[in-house]
């Protein structure tokens, strides 16, 4: 239903927030469901999962009168709940590692190969024939933009990307997108994730293309034509970076075209609300149930 639904693109942060929260949230219900029966709630009733665990740990929730179908029905649902845990985990500190590393092999070869120049001031000039404009975020953040880039745009045009990559480092997006980029990689072939992956990423770049208008002097037609450009010239993103030729361009066009309103105060404070219930309702769970 969100990826279907038309309000996250009038106001990309409070969506993304609802996504986050989804993402969490199904991981903790995926992982208590398992644990709920491997401690089974007859033997722990008030207790909730965590004290069922508490009761097992200390060598109580066994049974030795306990039908042997049921205690290995049990254990194997407690070990299919750790190994899920425990999977999410790796992974997600599996893309992190990911990152850091492809940027560093970045700004190592950026070392050896970019410049500065006063066409893009705040950027390294790298000397790439093809459209390429990129930032690597962390405490050395760079923007990147190719020789391509400068002859491909005008000056207004290149000034509206240099800001959007500018609310990308700022807003640190690159955050937002590596915990569903470790979903996706734990679960390559589930089309909910993939979906969910691509829906997050574009809401990502419109949240930057609306902090970069906000800076003074830059107007919507000038990045939406930046994009145009971008798009035709098959503009290129290397690993670990963020890019503003990314997402649907199309769509990202003509919502800069035709801004929607975004939600009020009232509908944005819903979006919260369900986000923290989301979030809370497993964790309730499994501390009471």
């Amino acid at each position: 239903m969100l990826t279907r639904a038309a309000w996250p693109r009038r106001s990309p942060a409070a969506a993304i927030l609802l996504w986050q929260a989804l993402g969490l949230a199904g991981g903790l219900a995926a992982i208590g469901a398992l644990l709920t029966i491997g401690v089974d709630g007859q033997q722990t009733r008030f207790a909730g999962v965590f004290g069922g665990l508490g009761r097992l740990a200390s060598g109580q929730l066994l049974q030795p009168h306990q039908p042997p179908l049921v205690a290995t029905l049990r254990l194997a649902m407690l070990a299919a709940g750790f190994a899920l845990l425990s999977v999410l985990s790796w992974m997600l500190v599996i893309a992190f590692a990911d990152a850091i590393a492809a940027r560093r092999r970045q700004r190592e070869l950026l070392a050896l190969l970019a410049r500065g120049d006063p066409k893009a001031p705040g950027a390294l000039v790298i000397d790439y024939p093809a459209a390429a404009a990129y930032c690597l975020p962390g405490i050395r953040s760079q923007i990147v933009v190719s020789v391509g880039t400068l002859e491909l745009l005008a000056p207004a045009e290149l000034a509206a990307v240099l800001a959007h990559e500018r609310a990308h480092l700022r807003a640190r997006h690159d955050l937002v997108l590596i915990p569903f980029t470790s979903l996706r990689r734990t679960f390559p072939r589930s089309a909910v994730i993939t979906q969910a992956y691509r829906t997050v990423a574009l809401l990502v770049e419109m949240m930057a293309d609306d902090r970069a208008l906000r800076v003074r002097g830059l107007f919507a037609r000038e990045l939406a034509t930046a994009l145009l450009r971008f798009g035709t010239a098959g503009a290129q993103c290397p690993a670990g970076a963020l890019s503003a030729a990314e997402g649907e361009l199309t769509a990202r066009v003509n919502r800069l075209l035709a801004p929607p309103p975004p939600l009020c105060r009232a509908a944005q404070a819903v979006v919260v609300l369900s986000a923290a219930a989301l979030v809370l309702t497993p964790l309730l769970l499994l501390a009471m149930a």
